[in-house]
């Protein structure tokens, strides 16, 4: 919309200047699993008492002055021109015992549900950019927000804040809190003056490496294997899939491996399962060893993990509302599955303990707003894109709350997200709920025909790494009993 300059508009950050850009256009999907049905009353009326209608990024319209800069204007919202009742949306085809390969046949219809929208359905700029889709035969709703109104951390943190505990009704959820940065700062008391300047050489060596093999992926590409994708892809159909896990297998595997992490346990399962899959679709076609890079989210906010929702709207806090987050290039690498499972955990491991020690995700974030300040988001998209033609996935965590909740008393059984369609073939999206973590796949299906299977991949190996854990365990705990 093209408007007259107004004086109270709110100019668009960096950021969401190049998530509206026409070619990039990224809209986040988050799909709410609820129990039992919610129609459409329902959902206005949550709407209407949510801090959602009170937020300005979800109460303006995106204008653009005579000059062609993006605006947010505020307006009064009309809450029904944003629900939108979706049950004409045929079942797929099942089998007799109403399951379609393993997946059931409702939850296979809203994933392709969710595969038509991340391709041909951009959202209207006549209103403020953000839907919600009623799946009343399917037992679920569907978020659709533009990602130039706020990242994973804003927007799960904003939803959590309309939930309740499912055990204690008048409470709100705990929001999740991530410690591997209070651990390493807490960590550097009682360092000597050799560790700390050790430390800091490593921050200025690795940042120097990974922010100058970051540019170079504007040419270097990875190989050609069957997952890749390329210039153009995103506008390939696409197909989803998930891969369910559950923490407490996830803990138990990272506590093989002193020091590990959640994302390190993530990024070994992403390494085995490639592994696994690239074995299936091409055997003994690839080199051992061989490097695919996925592209990987980071939060830069300086408290981890979900956010209390009065900080967010701080203008002055550190853990700002909005697109707070930096890009890292994460490598895995195809091994033949044989050997110990742990090893894939232990190179990734190694691999995020130095992105850790580096300052990747802030100085890609610092030279994303750069580059949109001085050349604007025409080249900050051509060079973002030509980044993820020359990768081979898309990854991000969010961590969501630890235990159930409920939504107008409403049990919640599974929260799950994805973004609108990449140049990349596969993305993928981990979100924890409740003790489970569900890793949502949205591939291009002509290229990565079965990601059912490639979930299955996934799975199993997070099975095997668990059995080679505690095995592990077992085997020390026999030599310290001798």
């Amino acid at each position: 919309m093209v408007s007259d300059d107004g004086g109270d508009d709110e100019p668009l950050t960096p950021a969401g200047r190049l998530f509206i850009y026409p070619e990039m256009n990224t809209i986040i999907h988050c799909v709410i699993g609820l129990q039992q049905p919610l129609d459409v009353d329902q959902v206005k009326s949550i709407i209407g008492s949510s801090f959602m209608v009170q937020h300005p990024r979800f109460t303006s319209l995106m204008v653009r002055d005579r000059r062609g800069k993006e605006h947010w204007r505020k307006i009064q919202i009309e809450i029904d021109r944003h629900i939108i009742l979706a049950d004409h949306h045929p079942l797929t085809t099942a089998d007799d015992d109403g399951t379609d390969g393993g997946v059931d046949s409702s939850s296979r219809a809203v994933g392709d549900y969710l595969a038509e929208l991340s391709v041909s359905t951009p959202l209207s700029t006549d209103k403020p950019l953000w839907e919600v889709h009623v799946l009343t035969a399917h037992n679920c709703v569907i978020l659709r927000i533009h990602h130039a109104l706020g990242d994973g951390i804003s927007l799960m943190s904003m939803f959590l804040a309309t939930c309740r505990k499912a055990a204690e009704p008048e409470s709100m959820p705990s929001m999740g809190v991530g410690g591997d940065r209070k651990k390493s700062s807490s960590s550097s008391v009682g360092r000597n003056w050799r560790e700390i300047l050790s430390g800091f050489v490593k921050m200025i060596v690795f940042s120097l490496v990974f922010a100058v093999e970051f540019l170079l992926r504007i040419w270097v590409s990875d190989r050609k294997t069957p997952i890749i994708g390329g210039a153009g892809v995103e506008l390939w159909p696409r197909k989803l899939a998930v891969a369910s896990f559950r923490l407490e297998d996830m803990k138990a595997v990272k506590k093989a491996v002193a020091g590990a992490t959640i994302n390190d346990v993530l990024f070994g399962v992403v390494s085995s399962g490639l592994s696994r899959y690239l074995d299936h679709r091409s055997p003994n076609a690839l080199r051992n060893g061989l490097r695919l890079t996925g592209l990987a989210m980071v939060n830069l906010r300086e408290q981890p993990g979900l956010q209390e929702l009065s900080n967010l709207m701080k203008s002055n806090s550190g853990s700002q509302w909005g697109n707070k987050f930096g890009m890292l290039l994460l490598p895995v690498y195809y091994h033949k599955t044989s050997g110990n499972p742990l090893d894939y955990l232990k190179r990734a491991k190694t691999m995020i303990d130095r992105k850790k020690q580096s300052l990747e995700g802030h100085l890609s974030y610092n030279i994303g707003n750069i580059l949109m300040s001085l050349f604007g988001p025409k080249v900050a998209w051509i060079l973002n894109y030509r980044i993820m033609c020359n990768t081979s996935f898309t990854i991000s965590n969010v961590v969501g709350p630890h235990e159930e909740i409920t939504i107008a008393g409403v049990p919640v059984t599974y929260l799950r997200a994805n973004t609108s369609s990449l140049p990349h073939a596969l993305t993928m999206h981990m979100v924890s709920y409740a003790g489970r973590a569900d890793l949502q796949m949205l591939v291009a299906k002509d290229i990565i025909p079965d990601p059912e299977f490639l979930a299955k991949c996934f799975q199993d190996a997070l099975l095997e790494m668990k059995e080679a854990a505690a095995a592990a365990t077992l085997s020390t705990q026999n030599i310290e009993g001798n």
